[in-house]
């Protein structure tokens, strides 16, 4: 009894994760019953329990309504976005090039899901490399679940250091983070086995699978390396640039090195029928959205990316004038000009945008007013502290190297960001390093490092994914395929921490 009351607010602090955890995984019910649920169990504790402000409980669900617009934004920004290529024969016709990079789908899938999707996420981040590429592997060839489960693998790695710097300069805002950029790059070459991963999920079913996994090996392991290697020495251009850096050298090797067929199977696979390919426009014309796309990216970013609306309506938010979303619809309408798409063609393209972007942000909203009221919970009138502090002292021993990555890597699953993972635990990680002797900067780097990792089973990612390629409840199909990549890599970083530490 005296073991209950002692930890009474840690056991409140976790049964709202195991409800959501069997709901979703067990029961199997939509994502939706399940973070609603969660939001509605965790409100009732924080009301009779911690006796949080009544203010905090409107500032908690108001705050939930605004990063779920702001996803929601880019969810229905990508979703008209691909439906309008779909329309005009693009995603076919890039599928066709791929062709002439190489007629091997494994060297097409590792090229797009890893080196394209890292330079996506280096300069946008907010999940975008996962809703552009998905849909490009579904051209060529893959099941739309597999094209998420892989897509969203090579959405981790290149996270540390994601829309341009973000996860440190913002996570850790307040912290010394002098020399976190370094340590988590450097940590973050044991993300060269990443491609690895994505090899093992697109082979898998074949019939020659092991046959057709070794004859690709080398070039996934050399895929990896010529990302994570330059990314070390970008962290010298600034922390904005690693992954940027990475992205583009390692993209420019791998085509060298193709085109020399140094590292590359001797027998060349497609998944797709030659009939099936067939090209019905000029290659600029197919790649154009894409240029426009990362073009007008990087140029928001650069201008418009720190510029926001200031709302107060009883707390304060600023909405960014930057957001993927309303690129990925800006540039949609300008190529259906450029296209001469007609308007009776291009107009229900965004109705039905809309209408698909309806339950994930009704998801976002539950699961991200419950992070709200778990960071809010500690400002109460009972003097207990956050629910956040009770679970992160649960790993707040020797071991913390180990458990650092994992913790981080939770906070990516139910918030969907590094960045506001990293806000979540960045606090803690601080004072119990110190506490506990090791090294500040290493226990960041680690935290990082995880909560990219965590990207992969980030569930708004997942649900952005899902909406645009038309797929519905299989979270849990997502989640299996892509658990084993996740664990080993937080394991592997784990390891790191409790070495060097």
């Amino acid at each position: 009894m005296d073991f209950i009351t002692s930890h009474f607010p840690t056991i409140l602090s976790i049964i709202p994760l195991l409800v959501f955890i069997i709901l979703l995984l067990v029961r199997r019910t939509s994502l939706l019953i399940a973070s609603t649920v969660t939001l509605a169990l965790y409100t009732v504790f924080v009301i009779l329990y911690w006796k949080i402000l009544p203010h905090l409980i409107w500032t908690s669900f108001g705050k939930g309504i605004f990063i779920a617009f702001d996803i929601f934004i880019i969810i229905l920004g990508a979703i008209f976005f691909l439906s309008l290529l779909e329309k005009l024969g693009i995603i076919k016709n890039i599928s066709y090039y791929l062709e002439h990079f190489s007629r091997d789908y494994r060297l097409q899938i590792i090229l797009l899901a890893w080196l394209f999707a890292a330079f996506l996420e280096g300069t946008a981040g907010f999940g975008t490399s996962v809703a552009v590429v998905a849909p490009l592997l579904v051209g060529l060839g893959l099941t739309p679940i597999r094209a998420l489960v892989v897509s969203l693998i090579g959405n981790s790695v290149p996270g540390v250091f994601g829309a341009v710097g973000t996860p440190i300069k913002v996570g850790f805002a307040g912290l010394d983070t002098t020399m976190v950029p370094l340590i988590s790059a450097l940590i973050n070459c044991a993300g060269f086995i990443i491609p690895i991963f994505m090899l093992w999920v697109i082979t898998k079913g074949r019939e020659n699978r092991n046959k057709e996994f070794f004859e690709a090996l080398p070039f996934a392991i050399w895929a990896g390396i010529v990302f994570v290697v330059p990314s070390v020495f970008g962290v010298f251009l600034g922390q904005e640039f690693p992954s940027i850096v990475g992205a583009v050298v390692g993209i420019i090797i791998i085509y060298i090195t193709t085109k020399l067929g140094l590292f590359i199977p001797k027998q060349h696979i497609s998944l797709q029928n030659k009939e099936e390919l067939r090209r019905t426009m000029h290659p600029f014309h197919a790649f154009l959205p894409y240029i426009l796309l990362i073009v007008f990216l990087i140029l928001g970013k650069i201008f418009i990316g720190s510029f926001g609306i200031d709302i107060n309506l009883g707390f304060p938010h600023k909405f960014n004038l930057f957001n993927p979303g309303l690129v990925f619809i800006f540039v949609g309408l300008l190529v259906a000009l450029i296209m001469k798409s007609k308007k009776e063609d291009t107009v229900p393209l965004i109705s039905n945008a809309l209408k698909s972007s309806l339950e994930p942000f009704f998801v976002i909203i539950s699961t991200s007013a419950f992070v709200q009221l778990m960071i809010n919970s500690g400002t109460n009138t009972t003097g207990i502290s956050s629910s956040i502090t009770y679970l992160a002292k649960i790993f707040e021993s020797s071991f913390l190297p180990f458990f650092t990555p994992f913790i981080s890597a939770f906070g990516s699953f139910i918030t969907g960001s590094v960045t506001v993972s990293n806000i979540m635990f960045g606090n803690f990680f601080s004072t119990a390093s110190t506490g506990l002797g090791y090294n500040t900067a290493v226990i960041l780097s680690l935290a990082v490092v995880g909560a990219a990792a965590g990207n992969m089973i980030a569930l708004a990612d997942m649900l952005a994914a899902q909406a645009v390629l038309g797929v519905k409840n299989q979270e849990h199909k997502i989640l299996k395929g892509v658990f084993v990549a996740c664990m080993t890599f937080l394991i592997i970083v784990g390891i790191i921490g409790m070495i060097i530490s």
